[in-house]
């Protein structure tokens, strides 16, 4: 099978990209290679086995028609985008062309070259806003919902609201519109945590690794000014550990039948959710430490709660998280640790 990963040398692609290297097959990377961390997972990939690597952008249509043309894959999995709210505010211009200009990029390439190829699409629940109708009960370490017990599923409204909640749920309905109207094996997943080795975590991404960085550098030096927090840190989300993302990316393919045309929340469930108060006493426990942390305001449209109901992709994919949030947690530790 051959198999293109678009921003398969970030967190998510990289450790896609090394289970697929793993299986076999002909990969190739395609990468603009910008983001922190990026080159360093490309070597280490390209330790792992046998690939191809692209270096190219996919805000350039020049450069994605020439990949897919030159690769015709039979499996596209679409993760190259940009990633965080903040930057989106910051530049709301290069937020629409990497996730949304980039992404028509490759739907019409594929259009073009590689109809039937499959085309996987990381999204984002973002596409759900704020998600002010939920019933929220505020506890003393986190937010409940009164109802919504398995979480949120994918009947819940759209409303995008911040420009990477426009840019990711345009790029979504648009994956979900060339099904229906182009006919191609396009599928979204609609994911919130993802954590785990290979992610370079920064203060506006990739929240779970942050902290464990912060808590870490606390046990090396417990003298260290506060890190800061937005909002009340009761804000909760289920963790997803990157090895059980790959295996519904991978799922998704080999059910591609069912899974055509459909958006599919996922996460760790609420078994596996987590408010930053509730992992800052964890990580106290497992480092003994005291981790001091400073208030800012709440960030804006910050979902005060969101945990993935998983039904949908239980039943469509045969999919479920494997990976505890202790386990994973762990893992991330060790992580950023090196």
């Amino acid at each position: 099978m051959k198999v293109l990963v678009t921003g398969g040398a970030g967190f998510v692609g990289s450790n896609l990209a090394a289970h697929l290297i793993e299986k076999g097959g002909s990969i190739t990377v395609f990468d603009s290679l910008a983001r922190l961390g990026a080159s360093e997972n490309l070597a280490w990939l390209r330790a792992q086995g046998e690939l191809s690597f692209i270096h190219g952008d996919v805000r350039n249509a020049f450069d994605v028609d020439q990949a897919i043309r030159a690769t015709a894959p039979d499996v596209i999995f679409h993760l190259a985008g940009q990633v965080a709210m903040t930057t989106s505010l910051q530049n709301p211009r290069r937020d629409f062309e990497t996730n949304v200009l980039g992404s028509i990029n490759v739907l019409e390439a594929v259009r073009q070259h590689t109809p039937p190829a499959v085309v996987v699409y990381a999204s984002s629940n973002k596409v759900y806003g704020d998600l002010d109708y939920l019933d929220l009960v505020e506890r003393e370490t986190r937010y409940e919902p009164r109802a919504a017990r398995r979480g949120v599923d994918e009947s819940a409204a759209l409303e995008f609201h911040t420009p990477y909640g426009c840019s990711k749920g345009s790029a979504d309905q648009y994956m979900l519109d060339y099904a229906r109207g182009f006919g191609l094996n396009t599928v979204v997943f609609r994911h919130s945590t993802i954590y785990g080795g290979r992610q370079f975590a920064t203060f506006d991404q990739g929240w779970v690794g942050w902290f464990c960085r912060q808590a870490i550098e606390t046990q090396r030096d417990p003298s260290r000014l506060p890190f800061t927090i937005s909002g009340n840190g009761k804000q909760v989300r289920d963790l997803l550990h990157v090895s059980d993302a790959v295996a519904a990316y991978v799922s998704a393919v080999d059910h591609i039948a069912q899974a055509r045309g459909n958006a599919f929340n996922i996460g760790g469930g609420i078994v596996n959710s987590m408010s930053l108060l509730e992992l800052f006493a964890f990580l106290e426990e497992r480092l003994r430490v005291q981790l001091r942390y400073e208030r800012l305001p709440w960030r804006q449209s910050d979902q005060k709660f969101f945990v993935a109901d998983n039904s949908k992709a239980e039943r469509l994919l045969q999919w479920a998280p494997k990976v505890a949030k202790e386990k994973g947690i762990e893992d991330t530790i060790k992580w950023e640790s090196r």
